[in-house]
């Protein structure tokens, strides 16, 4: 998936993903996408909560070897 800026939140524990996400969000442009890796497994549901509450769209999540990966859409 193509993606217009990364975050990386590996080794960082709840809520530091979510904090540093919301901060690289405020930077990017409405409809530009942030890939988020993340090694936290609250993360899960913390981005999926934190879509809802924002109004930003979580296009994807993937688990790949105790990895998280997210991409979320910046609303307009």
């Amino acid at each position: 998936m193509n993606f217009d800026k990364e975050l990386d939140a590996r080794g960082l524990n709840c809520p530091l993903p979510i904090l540093r996400a919301k901060k690289a969000l405020t930077d990017m442009s409405g409809g530009q996408v942030l890939r988020i890796l993340s090694t936290d497994p609250g993360s899960v549901k913390d981005f999926q909560a934190f879509a809802k509450q924002t109004g930003n769209e979580l296009l994807a999540s993937a688990e790949n070897n105790k990895e998280f990966e997210f991409y979320l859409k910046r609303k307009q």
